[in-house]
């Protein structure tokens, strides 16, 4: 396992990152148990949860994990997250002040802790205003109640806009964003990871086995089926077969995977994980696993290094498809110059 600071902080976190989505779910206690075990096993020190996985349960599993397990739990770099519903009445979501202080000493309840390492706003709020949010993290810093805090799902303004809001008010500032990204959505890296490296956040990428897409195991033309997330719903929202399927992008992806990955007799995860975590920005790239095997396999992510053809193959083959400007051929040619001047 490789080891990086957390954005730009002195915390230090794995470079790979245990999503605990299907904790209580999918996953049932003993299973989510054993798959803690495995990950800290491995060297992970990086775990990340939300109040909403579960109903909250996720972060119950998790909070029972660690009172069991002292010395491991004071290795681990633990990472929630509010703003999604977590009942029925009008503040019972979003990021205004008074949700934010009932769900942080909620999470901090179930997981049985008096402060979380990384505390993460799940989505903008174009309701509450961005200094009340910015106001109550600072406050829960001060408070001891968080070390550090970061974002889910904002756009490149949205970051920049916080980044520099804080910096105004003199507030802490927030150190990661957890986007999806993945060799098949690619789309934050026209704005949102620009805006991460000009301000030093770490990206901490979710969904990056495409819901499975990129492990290999899908074929053209042939609807999956079985206990796999599209064989249990075709239909899965971002991660629909029919539509990947009829994007022969997808399948570029897919064969190039599946290529080098019999060429260095690897599973076509690990490949897909290995690009991923050298992304510029990348911090901690967060796996989801389901069983202790899905996860086991992943993991071996860490040790393998892709040649730089090989990474290029990749990155050729899973390039966004964009029009010329301002993110196409001509546009990337105006963000900078040459030295000499003239034409």
């Amino acid at each position: 396992m490789q080891y990086r600071t957390l954005g730009r902080s002195g915390a230090v976190v794995s470079s790979h990152c245990l999503g605990t989505m299907t904790f209580g779910s999918e996953a049932d206690e003993a299973t989510s148990g054993a798959i803690l075990e495995t990950f800290v096993e491995a060297g992970g020190t990086f775990v990340d949860t939300a109040d909403v996985y579960s109903g909250g349960a996720s972060e119950e599993i998790i909070g029972r994990w660690l009172a069991a397990h002292p010395s491991e739990a004071s290795q681990v770099v633990l990472a929630t997250k509010g703003r999604f519903p977590m009942g029925e009445g009008p503040n019972d979501l979003g990021l205004s002040r008074r949700h934010l202080r009932d769900a942080l000493d909620a999470s901090l309840r179930r997981l049985g802790v008096e402060h979380v390492d990384l505390y993460q706003m799940h989505a903008w709020d174009a309701v509450t205003p961005l200094e009340e949010t910015l106001r109550f993290l600072d406050d829960a810093v001060t408070a001891g109640k968080i070390s550090y805090y970061g974002f889910s799902n904002y756009l490149g303004w949205q970051l920049t806009k916080a980044v520099h809001t804080a910096a105004a008010h003199g507030w802490a500032a927030p150190v990661t964003l957890q986007p999806q990204y993945n060799l098949l959505v690619r789309d934050i890296e026209h704005e949102v990871v620009p805006a991460s490296l000009d301000a030093g956040i770490g990206l901490l990428p979710w969904s990056p086995l495409a819901g499975g897409w990129l492990t290999g195991k899908y074929e053209r033309d042939v609807p999956p089926s079985g206990a796999t997330r599209l064989g249990e719903n075709p239909q899965r929202g971002m991660e629909a077969w029919q539509g990947r399927n009829d994007d022969e992008r997808t399948w570029r992806v897919v064969d190039a995977l599946r290529e080098i990955a019999d060429a260095r007799d690897v599973s076509a995860s690990q490949v897909a994980l290995s690009w991923l975590a050298d992304r510029p920005a990348v911090t901690s790239v967060i796996l989801g696993a389901r069983t202790v095997e899905q996860l086991s396999d992943n993991l071996a992510a860490a040790d393998l290094v892709l040649t730089e053809d090989e990474t290029t193959r990749l990155t050729e083959a899973s390039a966004p498809q964009v029009d010329d400007y301002p993110y196409g051929t001509a546009g990337v040619a105006q963000r900078s110059r040459k030295l000499t001047g003239g034409r």
